[in-house]
């Protein structure tokens, strides 16, 4: 496996080795003790979700504050979309920076994704299945967001916004000013 850091320091791409034949392909997706060792700490997670969407869906952009923030593992195994991740910390040095990274079943890229970030996406094929892994359980009472759409942000989602399908609830979450300092460090 690879790791590299991006412009975001903290948010890590992880390419695994895809060993292939006339059969198909053999890959090792997750290794914890890899990881840990790259990011110098301790990882916990306990639960797999997964999502199907079709063309044109964005979710997001979302994050939950503590007690219950995630950090998250996210890959496509179907299809492809537009990642993006963006800073929320107020005293990193990146604060309102994003990044934006396509995953799909063919690169195998993953992100790692750690407390203090806002995550969404957007799909680029006829439909995606998305699988992340997280540390924490979801709690509804905990789930913030920043609306996509956010000017200040200046985030260029691939996708003309009369093909956008996005949940009246993302398109209701606040503008990135209004955020609270959730993630002092």
């Amino acid at each position: 496996m690879t790791f590299t850091r991006t412009e975001l320091p903290d948010v890590i791409i992880i390419e695994p080795k895809v060993f292939q034949d006339e059969r198909g392909y053999f890959s090792e997706i997750f290794r914890n003790d890899l990881l840990e060792e790259f990011i110098s700490g301790k990882t916990n997670f306990f639960q797999d979700n997964e999502s199907k969407s079709s063309y044109g869906v964005l979710r997001g952009l979302h994050f939950q504050i503590p007690p219950f923030a995630q950090t998250k593992l996210v890959r496509v195994i179907k299809g492809k979309v537009l990642d993006i991740v963006v800073d929320i910390r107020k005293s990193s040095t990146t604060y309102g920076k994003h990044i934006s990274i396509e995953l799909s079943e063919d690169n195998k890229k993953q992100i790692f994704i750690p407390q203090g970030f806002a995550h969404g996406f957007v799909v680029l094929s006829d439909e995606a299945i998305f699988n992340y892994k997280v540390d924490n359980k979801y709690s509804p009472l905990h789930e913030r967001g920043v609306v996509f759409s956010d000017k200040s942000l200046d985030i260029d989602w691939k996708v003309n916004n009369e093909d956008l399908i996005i949940t009246s609830k993302d398109e209701l979450l606040k503008s990135f000013d209004e955020l609270e300092d959730y993630f002092t460090e």
